[in-house]
């Protein structure tokens, strides 16, 4: 019995103990990366409300010309509307940055130290100095800094956010709710999310606290190299609910790079708009795999125009790496340095091409859409008698100056216009609408509604998607509609 109880006694006391050894700490960790992080304040300055000082005074009894009172009340109201008017207002906001060259070179976000007026940066010692902007990025919500400290910072490396796994463990280091300088743990929750924040969306999820003011700070790896920006949180309550945002470095480092050697970033150019491929897609262009971005215009004179791209080719990969997905697309084009050539492969019409061209520089700003204009106005005519397609639940109708007045079709516009969409009916399942413009069935232009019914019979026999392209406000985009006998 003695023996017994010593041995159940041990086993109380060896237990916790051996658990407690399995703890991971990152003490060590933290203190060599906290010199290296800053706290960023900015100050905005607004222009006076003079309007807001007249409608606090709403209500002010007036009276007649010649009243004794009016010159006492006139001059009582000019007196206390100067007084409601500030000379000026100051806004201001707070983040994170961290120190990636020991010049005293810092990365934050854009929306930051967007619109500030001046920037502040409070290092670890608490020194304040004021920094400058070197080059800003709105597209991927990043910043490069530029404080003159007088001596070396200290400086941390970037890592590779390609090599980050789901489970990871990280470290994320910031300023929240300027408390600054807090350490919070997590783990990478998943990998490539799309917030629709922006064109190159590929953020690192994790459920580490980030909070109001963590905005531009660094997340870690356990080497204590940066493999993120943090960027965005999602919050009901504006506080941390385990659901945190970060830009990843293999996006990051490229863009800070060109910011602090140009002050400005280029980006390649392809020249077509793509849409996501889905399964029904795929079976109607005959590809094995949903994988992709499905080309649904080409602009005229563009790299992507000059390679041989046509509307309706899939692109597979580009300059060597696979394009797993449409949203892969844009970054790894942008990402391509102007003037190289680059090669593509596309799946055309039941087989895979290559196709080589140079790539461009991305337009600083976006091609107007000229809409066409008539000389005349167009005498109006009757509406063209509208055909049901059977199978489809649509009545559509060639295109005609009354439907062009009706939807506000362009004046050149080719196809069948959808005059009637019925509820609940197959066509309306996915996304078409009266006033869309089908130009294409299965690849081949469309004259009427019977060519559209032909095809319509004939993907029920084959049992494959009928595939349109359809046209909606200068748009075009692909749609697959599956078809059973």
């Amino acid at each position: 019995m003695r023996f017994m109880l010593s041995v159940a006694l041990f086993l109380l006391v060896v237990v916790p103990v051996s658990a407690q050894s399995q703890e991971p700490t990152f003490a060590d960790l933290a203190e060599r990366l906290l010199p290296s992080v800053v706290n960023i304040s900015t100050m905005q300055k607004t222009a006076p409300d003079a309007a807001g000082a007249d409608e606090m005074l709403e209500g002010m009894p007036e009276f007649p010309p010649g009243s004794p009172f009016e010159d006492f009340f006139k001059n009582y109201m000019e007196k206390h509307k100067k007084l409601l008017v500030p000379k000026n207002q100051r806004v201001n906001s707070l983040g994170s940055g961290f120190i990636i060259d020991p010049a005293g070179y810092i990365v934050t976000n854009y929306h930051v130290i967007q619109e500030a007026d001046e920037i502040k940066v409070t290092l670890h010692d608490d020194t304040s100095l004021t920094a400058k902007v070197i080059g800003k990025d709105r597209k991927t919500d990043l910043a490069l800094l530029k404080v003159d400290a007088g001596k070396s910072l200290p400086a941390i490396t970037w890592g590779d956010s390609d090599k980050v796994r789901v489970g990871d463990w990280i470290l994320v280091i910031g300023n929240p709710f300027g408390l600054g300088g807090s350490v919070t743990k997590g783990i990478i929750s998943a990998r490539a999310r799309d917030i629709n924040s922006g064109p190159y969306d590929d953020y690192l999820q994790t459920d580490a606290s980030i909070n109001r003011g963590n905005s531009g700070g660094p997340m870690f790896n356990l080497q204590g190299q940066v493999i993120g920006v943090n960027s965005a949180i999602y919050s009901p309550t504006g506080g941390s609910v385990g659901i945190g945002f970060s830009i990843p470095s293999a996006l990051a480092e490229n863009v800070i790079k060109q910011l602090k050697e140009k002050g400005s970033i280029k980006r390649g150019w392809l020249g077509v708009r793509i849409q996501t491929m889905t399964e029904d897609l795929a079976k109607g262009l005959g590809l094995p795999s949903s994988s992709g971005a499905l080309v649904s215009s080409v602009t005229e004179g563009s790299p992507a125009a000059k390679a041989g791209l046509k509307q309706g080719d899939v692109i597979l990969s580009f300059n060597g790496k696979d394009v797993s997905e449409m949203r892969k697309l844009p970054r790894l084009v942008a990402d391509t340095p102007v003037g190289i050539e680059a090669e593509i492969k596309i799946w055309r019409q039941g087989s895979e091409k290559t196709l080589k061209t140079k790539v461009a520089e991305l337009p600083q700003t976006e091609e107007e859409e000229l809409a066409g204009k008539a000389d005349e106005e167009t005498p109006k005519q009757a509406d063209v008698a509208a055909v049901e397609v059977k199978g489809l639940g649509i009545k559509v109708a060639p295109v005609a100056p009354s439907l062009i007045e009706r939807f506000g079709l362009k004046n050149d516009q080719q196809g069948l216009v959808v005059v009637e969409a019925l509820e609940n009916s197959l066509a309306v399942e996915k996304g078409l609408s009266e006033g869309d413009v089908i130009t294409e069935a299965n690849q081949e232009k469309l004259g009427s509604a019977a060519d559209l019914q032909k095809s319509v019979n004939r993907g029920r026999d084959q049992r494959k998607p009928l595939l349109l392209l359809v046209e909606r406000e200068g748009e075009l985009r692909f749609v697959a509609i599956p078809l059973t006998p």
